[in-house]
């Protein structure tokens, strides 16, 4: 098996064990809803977004890798309400980051723009932490070598797959719903 083969399967399994984490705690369906407009967004959103979040992960590796979560939770957001003020927006991500910095980017995403207040806050916060620290478990049973070339493509691969459960858990709780045809 090449790399490109490993690190694809390896994609696919993660979103698929913690997909399946997210439809039993009930706040994903079986069928993920998703959009290209948001899935596209990954491509602008992820340099500058490792360029923080690599910093993070030795110290703080579950804020590493659920961060990637809130934004695809945000960018799914302001897909449904105003996309047309997003959408021309260079990046995102740092449009979220620099209003309160990476590290409280988390709060600044559930309470400006996701508008979450009590126990949805709350509940929120503790989706992302249980989803984060599976990835990383996850990412942990791989026995890739830490520092590696294929540790930093886990990695990659690990963040994308929370952005797009993040995007999913949001359009989810804005009322979308996808089926298969």
């Amino acid at each position: 098996m090449d790399n490109q083969e490993y690190l694809d399967k390896y994609e696919d399994a993660l979103m698929q064990k913690i997909a399946q984490m997210c439809v039993a705690m009930q706040v994903a369906d079986k069928v993920l809803a998703s959009s290209p407009d948001i899935d596209n967004r990954w491509e602008q959103i992820a340099l500058p977004y490792m360029g923080d979040a690599v910093k993070e992960f030795e110290k703080y590796p579950t804020v590493s890798l659920g961060w990637a979560m809130y934004v695809g939770m945000a960018v799914a957001h302001c897909w449904d309400a105003e996309w047309e003020k997003y959408s021309g927006c260079q990046n995102l991500y740092e449009t979220f980051r620099d209003v309160r910095g990476f590290d409280c980017m988390d709060e600044y995403i559930r309470e400006d723009i996701l508008q979450m207040k009590g126990e949805e806050y709350d509940r929120c916060e503790e989706l992302v932490r249980i989803c984060s620290e599976k990835s990383l478990d996850i990412i942990r049973h791989e026995q890739v070598e830490p520092g590696s070339p294929m540790a930093f493509h886990v990695y990659v691969r690990s963040i994308k797959v929370l952005y797009k459960l993040g995007a999913a858990i949001e359009l989810k709780r804005l009322g979308y719903k996808m089926e298969k045809q």
